[in-house]
């Protein structure tokens, strides 16, 4: 679970961006991060915050609420707060040579998939083939096995009793500016900014 949201009893606030709105460039430029982070991140808690007030749901963690609020736009606000979190969080300027996941991760990816480069090509596959808006992720199953999963619009693998440790987010707004139609380029180019060791400690060993 991210630790970026702050959470009281009745409101979610907006974390602090963990890195220079432009330290991510070329791969996600400053304008993009200012106008997805800042405006779109930003309209996901405002909407969330206004669904849960004065509900069973305004006590609950974000977790609470992604799995057990009805489909509505308390759920879709609060899925797409959770994977914009989890996505900003598991990104790092300070990628240096050959960026690759650790020691306990690869073990993971290497039992479930044979090796890092199909992990790689399998969820760009997912990436090409999903239609519209949403996010692919890599997850942990309760079993342990790792996963890739297709969730349109703002829905989470938690909805389906799974972990997420590495998303890509597919809406217009994560790539549009930098990419244009390009999506296939912009998913290719986010291994370059992966921080690992945040993906690893999220997984259940």
């Amino acid at each position: 679970m991210s630790n970026l949201i702050k959470e009281t009893h009745t409101k979610f606030q907006m974390p602090a961006l963990i890195y220079p709105a432009g330290a991510l460039a070329p791969v996600i430029s400053q304008s993009t991060m200012e106008i997805h982070f800042g405006k779109h991140l930003q309209t996901y808690v405002d909407n969330l915050n206004k669904n849960v007030a004065d509900t069973e749901y305004q006590d609950m963690s974000l977790r609470e609420i992604i799995t057990q609020a009805p489909p509505g736009p308390m759920l879709s606000n609060a899925g797409q707060v959770l994977n914009h979190l989890l996505y900003f969080e598991q990104f790092t300027p300070h990628v240096q040579g050959n960026n690759r996941p650790g020691h306990n991760l690869r073990e993971f990816i290497h039992f479930d998939f044979g090796n890092f480069d199909t992990l790689k090509r399998k969820m760009e596959d997912a990436a090409a083939s999903l239609f519209g808006s949403g996010w692919v992720w890599l997850a942990q199953e309760e079993s342990g096995k790792l996963n890739i999963i297709s969730c349109p619009n703002g829905d989470s693998p938690l909805r389906h009793r799974m972990t997420p440790l590495y998303g890509i987010d597919l809406w217009e707004h994560a790539y549009y500016l930098d990419y244009q139609n390009r999506r296939a380029e912009h998913v290719k180019k986010l291994w370059d900014i992966v921080d690992w060791e945040m993906v690893e400690s999220r997984l259940d060993i």
